[in-house]
């Protein structure tokens, strides 16, 4: 059991693909998760850890997020530029 309190950064996205595909995304920065980002989706609720290894996971944004693989791909390349490499501290 673990109930624990910290300062997060919390970026709030919007953006359309060009298949129209709207996204309203709120992408938190903890010092949890290795350095990975806590990433929801604000339409579906779903919540997922998302580091750079979870992008080149084939099928897991599709999972995660419950979209199409056109979809997936188009989330993909925005995360790209948001998430960073994995840092594995103790």
């Amino acid at each position: 059991m673990a109930d624990m309190t910290e300062q997060t950064t919390t970026r709030f996205v919007t953006f359309i693909t060009p298949n129209l595909k709207r996204f309203d995304l709120a992408i938190m920065t903890t010092n949890r998760f290795y350095g990975k980002k806590l990433i929801t989706d604000l339409q579906s609720g779903r919540t997922a850890i998302v580091g750079q290894d979870d992008l080149e996971q084939e099928g897991y944004l599709e999972y995660t997020y419950k979209l199409t693989e056109e979809e997936a791909t188009d989330l993909s390349q925005f995360l790209e530029l948001v998430v960073g490499a994995v840092n594995f501290t103790d």
